[in-house]
């Protein structure tokens, strides 16, 4: 790598945000900060700002607005608020890359309008593909925009693809540490707390995502990533659960080979990759030692107790709105657990609700997407006492 790449971090205060700026810190000859872009976390944000020295700054919350500026302005430092800049600021002529890592549906809107103006995109956020994948997807074609995956998952199985452009995948094997509730019971499951669902054994991750993590639904929504990433039919798309996390995932070719990427597991590094593909980069990140994990093994997941999975693998088939009824209800859901007005397994019952209400659309608009956003997700508080 000659050139210094300039970086849109869109989340972050946000837990891939930050360990994005790790990555950055620690490549100051290959990576500088253009854009940072906030939710609320103005303190964070403006820590971030001063250290980082971004061109501009975009507090979500305008609220926030104020406090940020106040600070930054006489840095130098251009400051804006609001979801419409949140928006807008992608458009920066100065920007290589947009990582977006906003979590959930709050992502597409910028995302969208990055691939218009043709930003490389290294998506962590994968609300965006599950919501409007055909969309997002035909967008990035039109504009000739690569999309870098920044999950472990899919950046496992983007590594395993080089150099393998023109072989056909048979299947794709994405690998879930199977969370905290691995090998429990549905009677089990009844009595969980928010505090231990929020306790990952591998990861360190937000706590929508732990949570995602704790029912299999993360590990639905990267199926249906997957299915639009790499151009996949729903039956080339499997699950396995792998407790220890090392094997991130893995492709089986038509000729039988399979190619796996290993590691240990750590975000940073699928996040270097992504912002210096096809380079790789030396670091110092801790390496995988064979002899302190001498056995490391796999098994089916189990969709009975855990029916997220089923239900993320039945919108995908369906296809059309469906994904993003998925996605909007599971928001509500997961936002409801935290706040402790719903148990930990009712979060599938709005979920499974909410697809047998909703109507399928085939091949919806981007307004229809934002209407069936909106309407799942008034449609999934009602099932909320």
């Amino acid at each position: 790598m000659s050139e210094t790449k300039k970086i849109a971090i869109i989340g972050s205060t946000g837990s891939i945000g930050t360990q994005a700026l790790e990555v950055i810190r620690e490549n100051p000859q290959h990576f500088s900060v253009e854009v940072l872009v906030g939710n609320s976390n103005a303190d964070l944000l403006i820590k971030q700002a001063l250290e980082f020295k971004p061109n501009s700054v975009v507090i979500a919350d305008e609220s926030k607005y104020k406090q940020v500026k106040d600070v930054l302005f006489n840095e130098g430092i251009k400051v804006f608020a609001g979801a419409k800049a949140v928006e807008q600021i992608v458009e920066s002529e100065s920007i290589d890359i947009v990582l977006a890592c906003i979590v959930g549906y709050a992502g597409l809107a910028s995302t969208i309008n990055a691939i218009k103006h043709k930003k490389t995109i290294a998506l962590a956020n994968k609300e965006t593909l599950v919501v409007a994948g055909d969309l997002v997807t035909s967008l990035a074609r039109e504009n000739a925009v690569n999309i870098y995956p920044v999950d472990s998952e899919h950046s496992a199985i983007f590594q395993c693809l080089a150099g393998e452009w023109d072989n056909k995948i048979e299947k794709i094997y994405l690998t879930a540490s199977g969370g905290p509730f691995r090998g429990k019971t549905r009677k089990d499951l009844e009595t969980v707390t928010r505090a231990q669902a929020l306790k990952h054994p591998n990861w360190s991750m937000g706590a929508k995502i732990t949570i995602d993590s704790a029912s299999l639904m993360n590990k639905g929504l990267e199926v249906i990533e997957a299915k639009w990433l790499f151009n996949l039919k729903p039956e080339q798309i499997d699950v396995i659960v792998h407790p220890q996390s090392i094997v991130h995932s893995l492709v089986q070719f038509e000729d039988g080979s399979m190619k796996a990427q290993m590691g240990l597991p750590d975000m940073k590094l699928p996040i270097q990759y992504a912002f210096s593909y096809p380079a790789r980069i030396k670091n110092n990140f801790k390496r995988f030692d064979f002899f302190n994990y001498p056995t490391l093994t796999f098994e089916k997941p189990d969709t009975e107790t855990f029916t997220n999975l089923a239900l993320a693998f039945e919108a995908m088939k369906q296809g059309g709105n469906m994904p993003c009824v998925l996605n909007a209800a599971n928001e509500i859901a997961v936002d409801a657990f935290l706040n402790d007005k719903i148990k930990f397994l009712e979060m599938s019952a709005v979920i499974e609700n909410c697809l047998a209400k909703t109507s399928l659309i085939q091949k919806p608009t981007y307004q229809q997407y934002i209407e069936c956003d909106m309407e799942t997700r008034k449609l999934a508080a009602t099932f909320i006492k």
